[in-house]
């Protein structure tokens, strides 16, 4: 039986996630699927639209056979640390395949491309000269990609999919990637087809818009049920009680405190403050994590302490699933946790932080 890998976030999960394990399928007829989800803060510094066990009943009602969870510390990061985190889960769970949506639609030349990244010595002269310049840095590697190959890479999932590949070739993983031609633009807000981001899906949320044509139709009915879930006003808070020591913070950097501070008390939503303090260094999607670890007071000594993956945890799986786990748990060589009682300090993090989720679900 092959074992297939799957990244992602579900957030939420709508007919392109669909349309991925159907294809998985199709090429594998006779496997087993395990994902690595993010739980209920994304890479994009948002809180997830369903709760990470309302995302994992879904995969499995969708033909997942395995969900396990990737830490907060690792999935609110930039893609190399969100890539590599995610890798060394699915590498341990042996996984033979990693399938991931691409623009590109081919995986040797993003192999080809990420060779390059770890091989060539003049990549890291030519980041460090387009970030020196203000640049920040998915443009700077996709320029620095086009100086030395020629090649344009600077869509999301190809770029996502290079720090896939650099981290099964750093780890030295026995996992192949395998792409699945990504046909939508994952930067749209605008509803297309069936088949539309997980962006334009929750910008038309927050505007009440009809999407039962877009998720499926248990997605429809737990998002009936959910409201916007603006943590703005608790952020808001958080620094202004803090001042300038939320640069103990993760990402809180090069003095951008400063910034922040200077603005906080004329925002009133975190689009202001976001648009307020981003500059070409700080893009949106950093502020956003950056934020997000304010609010979830992750400090950079946690995770200075925390690098590294320390446990497995497993949110749900069926049949398939439970006979993959009980072939390959006695090689694991971190804890697999399938019940609350473990204790580790990532762990506390994750608990930790699944309450402020729940708080702020709770005030809406």
């Amino acid at each position: 039986m092959d074992k297939i890998g799957i990244i992602c976030e579900y957030n939420p999960f709508h007919n392109g996630h669909d349309h991925h394990i159907k294809k998985i399928k199709e090429m594998f007829p006779d496997s087993s699927i395990t994902l690595v989800m993010s739980g209920n803060f994304t890479q994009r510094g948002l809180l997830s639209i369903l709760e990470k066990n309302q995302k994992a009943d879904i995969a499995i009602k969708h033909n997942i056979d395995l969900v396990v969870e990737l830490p907060f510390i690792f999935a609110t990061q930039s893609a190399d640390i969100f890539a590599n985190a995610a890798i060394s889960i699915l590498k341990r769970m042996k996984v033979d395949y990693l399938v991931f949506g691409s623009e590109c639609n081919n995986a040797e030349e993003l192999i080809t491309l990420a060779q390059v990244q770890l091989n060539n010595e003049d990549y890291n002269k030519e980041i460090k000269k387009h970030l020196d310049s203000g640049t920040n840095y998915p443009t700077a590697m996709s320029k620095a990609i086009q100086v030395l190959t020629g090649k344009t890479i600077n869509t999301p999932n190809d770029l996502l999919g290079l720090s896939y590949i650099k981290a099964i070739i750093n780890q030295k993983a026995n996992i192949k990637p395998i792409t699945i031609k990504r046909t939508n633009d994952f930067h749209s807000t605008l509803l297309g087809t069936e088949i539309s981001s997980a962006s334009a899906i929750r910008e038309a949320i927050s505007q009440n818009k009809d999407i039962s044509n877009y998720v499926p139709i248990e997605v429809v009915k737990i998002l009936k049920e959910k409201k916007n879930l603006d943590y703005f006003k608790l952020l808001k808070y958080k620094i202004i009680t803090e001042g300038t020591s939320i640069n103990k913070y993760l990402t809180v950097d090069e003095g951008i405190e400063n910034r922040i501070l200077k603005v906080i008390d004329k925002c009133n939503s975190m689009e202001e403050l976001i648009n307020a303090v981003k500059t070409k260094r700080y893009t949106y999607n950093k502020l956003s994590r950056m934020f997000i670890h304010i609010l979830c007071s992750l400090t950079k000594e946690e995770v200075q302490k925390n690098k590294e993956i320390k446990y497995i945890r497993v949110l749900r799986f069926n049949e398939v699933g439970r006979k993959h786990l009980n072939k390959i748990k006695k090689e694991l060589d971190v804890p697999l946790i399938t019940t609350p009682k473990y204790y580790n300090d990532l762990l506390e993090i994750e608990n930790k932080v699944d309450k402020i989720y729940n708080l702020i679900i709770s005030l809406f």
